[in-house]
């Protein structure tokens, strides 16, 4: 069964022939095959290590694996999901690995992370996790593993001591957080000693080569697709954007330099074509690009494109993808309320949605999904109607286009303005309204849910005295009633669920974060929220 999912695979990269002494090492997706094979950020990893010849690389996902080493000294861990941390405590459970770090001796491998979930606020794991890569891993993991192999027969505090000396590797056990109390907020997070760095920062990669898949499979969730990074962050910079914020500085791929060679090469194997990016319409070659692709030659490349930028979408556009067998758009709106979108920072008017719509149906697009959001701060209970109006309008403006709306609650996410917001408690209620006034005019609703929201939100603001809650969940079947269990029998000994996913956390206090560097400073992320903050109504303000 595993041999034929990975006999399956089309390589785009030539792997290293490990040599006598490689270090044998375990590159985990915490999630199916299909799932973690579709993962560009893992497959690019993957591949970085799988092309050292000092490295012996196994794979392993929740369903199958490679044949993995018996006595493996390195165990990593690609984590793009909040809640798919279950999964990684039942692989290393597989593994016979101590699930907490302080529990590990010299005879169980070092466990790495990496990824935008661990990135953004690692704290929730950091007991489970020996290191974290914060960032870009295109520098960040050489680096790493020629800093272990300097220590590769060292006890495992000096490994830990050492390698948490390079630039983006952090060492949770290094770090010392204190409490005012048991369940208050955070007094103090301290290095344990002056060797240790106090502040870790985020590696940013700043070439103009960005990745492009280096396998290709029918097995994955999106069949032989061979995906290209055209653009890495986003220049929008909307406030509750981990996105955009996590990853600055917006970069672009060249054209000529690496998307068209990266793109000649995967459509040797595939013609299923996905551009990738927060922003992928505003490249500054986009046109370009589009010119490149719309070429006979490419007649029957199956072109998809991650999000499009509203203003962006021309019949152009539209024509080239429909010819391209799309048949939708994707664009974000996050609400019909122009003051709302000022909140959030997103340059949008919502003429140019309806036209956008006008332009994709006159392009022969099929259909239009556009994401919205609920609970934004400042967000009034007329900021709904304004979205239902924007739905009509569009619906009247292009009939026979096929919409729908998708809708999430606004979530917290660490390194954004908006970091320091609450859930709203009111949120469930508004998708609901949203939901029955659009259903009444044949408009398609998709809400996500709610309460996994909750749940998203907990972990992306979490901290330490997390780590036993997730055990216990896990425990008690990882289901929703799970979380509330969990979070009764450890009263006493963290805060409420209420004071980390609803509660407005106060400017001055330690965030779960605050030892980790991101891409702009506190006082940056403040001035961007005062902004915000700026058009709230009068009775929130």
């Amino acid at each position: 069964m595993n041999s034929a999912i990975f006999a399956a695979e089309r390589l785009l990269f030539t792997p290293a022939t490990p040599n006598n002494d490689s270090i044998p090492t375990i590159f985990a997706f915490p999630n199916e095959y299909t799932v973690g094979i579709t993962s560009l950020g893992y497959q690019i990893v993957w591949a970085t290590l799988a092309m050292r010849s000092d490295l012996e690389v196994k794979r392993l996902f929740t369903d199958i694996h490679e044949q993995l080493p018996k006595n493996p000294e390195l165990v990593g861990f690609s984590v793009s999901w909040e809640l798919d941390y279950i999964n990684i405590l039942n692989l290393l459970e597989f593994l016979e690995i101590p699930l907490r770090s302080s529990r590990r001796t010299d005879a169980d491998p070092l466990i790495f992370g990496g990824g935008p979930v661990l990135t953004a606020n690692p704290e929730p794991f950091a007991d489970f996790f020996d290191i974290i890569l914060l960032g870009d891993g295109e520098n960040l993991l050489d680096v790493f593993i020629d800093a272990y192999k300097e220590v590769r027969d060292a006890d495992r505090q000096t490994k830990l001591q050492r390698l948490a000396q390079v630039p983006g590797v952090y060492v949770p056990s290094l770090y010392e957080v204190s409490y005012q109390e048991a369940t208050g907020v955070i007094k103090s997070i301290q290095p344990i000693n002056n060797q240790i760095p106090a502040q870790v920062e985020k590696q940013t990669y700043r070439g103009n080569t960005l990745s492009a898949s280096t396998v290709v499979t029918e097995k994955a969730a999106w069949e032989n697709i061979y995906m290209v990074e055209v653009v890495r962050s986003c220049p929008e910079m909307c406030r509750f954007c981990l996105a955009s914020y996590l990853t600055l500085p917006f970069r672009t791929a060249s054209l000529e330099g690496s998307l068209i060679p990266a793109i000649e090469k995967g459509l040797e194997v595939t013609d299923r074509l996905g551009l990738l990016g927060a922003s992928v319409t505003q490249h500054p070659e986009f046109e370009n690009l589009l010119d490149y692709l719309a070429q006979p030659k490419y007649d029957n490349v199956r072109l998809s494109i991650a999000s499009v930028r509203t203003n962006t979408v021309t019949q152009k556009l539209a024509e080239i993808l429909a010819k391209r067998d799309t048949r939708s758009i994707t664009i974000a709106v996050e609400s019909g309320s122009e003051r709302l979108r000022e909140i959030i920072n997103k340059k949008l008017k919502n003429e140019e949605i309806i036209q956008a719509a006008v332009n994709a149906k006159a392009g022969g697009l099929k259909g239009i999904k556009l994401y919205s959001m609920v609970g934004v701060p400042g967000e009034e209970p007329a900021d709904l109607d304004a979205t239902i109006s924007m739905m009509r309008s569009i619906k009247k403006a292009a009939p026979g286009l096929r919409l729908s709306l998708g809708c999430s609650t606004f979530v917290p996410k660490a390194h954004t303005p908006f970091q320091w917001f609450g859930v709203n408690n009111q949120a469930e209620k508004r998708l609901k309204y949203l939901e029955k006034n659009l259903k009444s005019q044949g408009i398609e609703f998709r809400p996500e849910s709610y309460n996994w929201s909750v749940i998203q939100a907990l972990i992306s603001r979490g901290d330490r005295r997390l780590s036993h809650l997730l055990e216990l969940t896990r425990d008690y079947g990882d289901s929703l009633g799970s979380y509330r269990r969990a979070f009764k029998e450890l009263r006493g000994k963290l805060p409420e669920l209420d004071y980390y996913v609803h509660a407005n956390w106060d400017l001055e206090q330690v965030l779960p974060w605050s030892h980790l560097q991101g891409p702009l400073p506190v006082a940056t992320l403040q001035k961007h929220r005062s902004m915000a903050i700026a058009n709230f109504p009068e009775t929130q303000g």
